[in-house]
């Protein structure tokens, strides 16, 4: 195959290989402003309004960065100490229910939203819950 080819084309090739000029790569640049198709984020451990500050900014940094999925992990509330607490809501206390609450109500969130799986959130079994971000153009 070498036989084929040019003097001309063997010095450009020898040129090329021993430049420290960098190639231009379209992959690399592609990858950078791809979609990131899901990020996670846990609040386990969060105090009520600690994780609601933490998704409010998660979520708008998710937007931001084109994250067209968000998995919030909330943990089921099982060994939450609320229920043992006669002044706290058993229900909207535990972070399973409150943080979505919190998103649900809050209208800059919900521009930023496409769907909340609050079956995740209505199941016994589920310690997390899905978000589906719009994507920015």
């Amino acid at each position: 195959m070498t036989d084929k080819l040019s003097d001309k084309d063997k010095k450009d090739w020898q040129n090329f290989l021993n430049s420290a000029d960098h190639i231009y790569s379209k992959d690399k640049e592609d990858i950078q402003k791809s979609d990131i198709y899901e990020k996670k984020i846990d609040l386990h451990g969060y105090s009520l309004e600690d994780a609601n500050k933490k998704i409010y900014e998660f979520i708008n940094y998710c937007y931001e960065n084109r994250v067209k999925k968000i998995v919030v992990i909330t943990g089921k509330g099982l060994r939450s100490k609320n229920l043992s607490d006669p002044y706290q809501s058993k229900d909207l206390s535990i972070l399973k229910y409150s943080v979505p609450e919190f998103i649900k109500n809050n209208p800059e969130l919900m521009k930023k939203i496409i769907k909340i799986d609050f079956d995740a959130i209505n199941s016994v079994s589920k310690g997390s819950f899905d978000i589906f971000l719009k994507i920015t153009k």
